[in-house]
């Protein structure tokens, strides 16, 4: 029988680069999705029947579609057929992380490639800093921009037991020359796998987020004190590029990185090479990815969709 991979949201930001990319990969891949114009099967998530309907003969989901309901999850995991999902939300995985059945957590860039990062940094010791960028010319699709603008004004735990609130206690990094980034601060950010980390590492990780521009970086430390004024963002891109940047820096020193251009493209380029390995070693129930592949697993077929790799960048403070 031929393997399907259904994705959801397949026509979207992301979802279009990863049919593409499994499509060329030898993948028969579904586009769905409410537009019967452009998908390949008509799915409403609101809808529980259409979604029954939709999962059959397919062998893995992929929610690219940014709507975050683990009823989703549960429907398809319930059949056997593995789950994943291109979110960054930690209240959402933490909800994944109990679905009984093949759920695979942590599938992107962040999470996901910053997962496999810092697993690597931490060998050198603790603590770990995930300094994230992303180029806000690209924005990433609507499902991006929701998260970001989400975080506005909202806390998360730290692993000192403080209190954070997104967007502050900027910090600088030393970023590979390879990005092409001006050097300015990064802002705590809640990427779900930060906690995770910190919990299997057994060391503090933590999340930083910034944008290739200053100015939209500045923006998002000065919105999360009047996060209502969100409203008056733009949807679409903000001035900048398409570059990105991950960067993971141990305590030791030790550093690993990865940048690149088109973070919906690099998105897909992770996802589609994920899915066709895990058609060929399924799993049985959550799992985070970082306990299920390492980094140089990924690391050839990201090297070849323009994905670059590099090690001993340094962290610094400021």
């Amino acid at each position: 029988m031929t393997e399907s991979v259904l994705v959801l949201g397949g026509y979207g930001a992301v979802g279009k680069h990863l049919v593409e990319k499994l499509r060329a990969a030898g993948v028969e891949a579904l586009a769905a999705g409410r537009d019967p114009a452009r998908a390949d099967r008509v799915i409403d998530l609101a809808d529980p029947t259409s979604l029954a309907t939709g999962l059959d003969g397919v062998s893995v989901v992929v929610n690219c579609s940014g709507i975050e309901d683990p009823a989703v999850a549960a429907a398809a995991a319930a059949r056997g057929i593995p789950f994943m999902d291109i979110t960054s939300t930690y209240e959402y995985l933490q909800q994944l992380e109990q679905i009984d059945g093949p759920v695979l957590l942590g599938v992107g860039i962040a999470p996901g490639l910053t997962t496999l990062l810092a697993v690597e940094a931490a060998q050198g010791g603790g603590p770990v800093d995930v300094a994230i960028g992303f180029g806000a010319g690209e924005g990433g699709g609507p499902a991006s921009t929701e998260f970001t603008y989400g975080l506005f004004g909202k806390r998360f735990a730290d692993p000192d037991g403080s209190q954070v609130r997104n967007y502050t206690r900027p910090k600088s990094f030393e970023l590979p020359a390879q990005a092409g980034y001006p050097r300015f601060p990064s802002l705590r950010a809640d990427f779900g796998d930060q906690h995770r980390l910190t919990a299997d590492l057994g060391v503090p990780v933590r999340s930083y987020l910034r944008l290739d521009s200053r100015l939209a970086t500045v923006g998002l430390a000065a919105l999360t004190w009047v996060p209502r004024l969100a409203a008056l963002l733009p949807d679409g891109d903000m001035p900048g590029g398409d570059g990105w940047v991950v960067a993971a820096h141990g305590g030791s020193g030790q550093s690993h990185w990865a940048t690149g251009h088109g973070q919906c493209r690099a998105t897909a380029a992770i996802v589609a090479e994920i899915v066709q390995r895990l058609l060929r070693d399924p799993i049985e129930s959550p799992i985070w990815i970082h306990d299920w592949i390492k980094l140089d697993d990924l690391r050839e077929p990201l090297e070849a969709a323009g994905v670059e790799f590099g090690t001993g960048i340094a962290a610094t403070s400021g």
